[in-house]
């Protein structure tokens, strides 16, 4: 089985790069499932309702967030629905839910806490969930939306053996530690992010730079020209549910 996994989509022009790269990508790779993070796909920060379903329509088959997914209040009663939306597993008790079983694959979402935020321990919620699981013989893809590239790694040891895949998400730069660790879980800190080359994570450059000399927060709008598509694809050996290989796959649109 292969897996392709996206990293954090950012507004308009994460979409559209989405959009236009996917058809390729499904034909040229064989991929079997595809997930993105979305929670940047609504003007560079939170999700819609209507930027969810483009991203369904481009072909993307189940959507994770993180510690941004609550930004469009609208999105929230949608959490609950049929829709393949996941919001991180280990928050406190919150509309959603924090995984999803598709295609015989479990999908979970999980959010860090160095730099992040007070939620509920992510180690201890994955040992909860795969207690659940413990009779089932599948593929199991994490994406762990966090800061801290120790706590990211630490993740990924802790579950080495116990899931397919630990992909990083959320500082949208990726990184060059893709590698099977020993007992067969694919690894990534980071997968990077689907969006503009020119500007600073994602956002225009001189608003971002000006938050940092003011001090003051604002809404920064999505950057704009050729826009970077950073993903993961990892294969998944059918009987063993271990990762037989991980390949970063970086594509330029515009």
């Amino acid at each position: 089985m292969r897996i392709l996994a996206i990293g954090d989509i950012i507004g308009k022009p994460g979409r559209a790069a989405v959009r236009e790269l996917l058809p390729g990508l499904y034909r040229e790779y064989g991929i079997d499932l595809i997930i993105g993070n979305g929670e940047n796909a609504a003007g560079g920060l939170g999700l819609t309702l209507s930027t969810a379903r483009e991203l369904f329509d481009a072909g993307v088959d189940v959507i994770t967030s993180g510690n941004h997914i609550w930004t469009h209040k609208e999105i929230i009663p949608y959490l609950d629905s049929e829709l393949a939306l996941l919001r991180p597993l280990n928050y406190p008790p919150n509309p959603g839910r924090g995984y999803l079983l598709t295609g015989n694959v479990l999908i979970v979402n999980l959010v860090g806490r160095v730099f992040m935020g007070h939620f509920d321990c992510p180690f201890r919620a994955m040992d909860q969930l795969l207690a659940d699981f413990e009779d089932k013989s599948i593929p199991i893809v994490v994406d762990f939306h966090a800061e801290a590239t120790s706590e990211k790694m630490a993740m990924g040891r802790y579950l080495d053996g116990r899931v397919s895949a630990v992909l990083g998400t959320h500082t949208h730069v990726g990184t060059i530690d893709a590698q099977i660790l020993p007992r067969g879980t694919a690894y990534v800190s980071d997968i990077g992010m689907v969006g503009p080359v020119d500007s600073v994570i994602g956002v225009e450059p001189d608003p971002a730079i000006n938050s940092f000399l003011t001090q003051i927060w604002r809404r920064l709008p999505a950057g704009k020209g050729k826009v970077s598509f950073d993903a993961i694809l990892v294969e998944v050996d059918d009987k063993t549910c271990r990762a037989v290989d991980i390949k970063r796959i970086r594509k330029t649109v515009g």
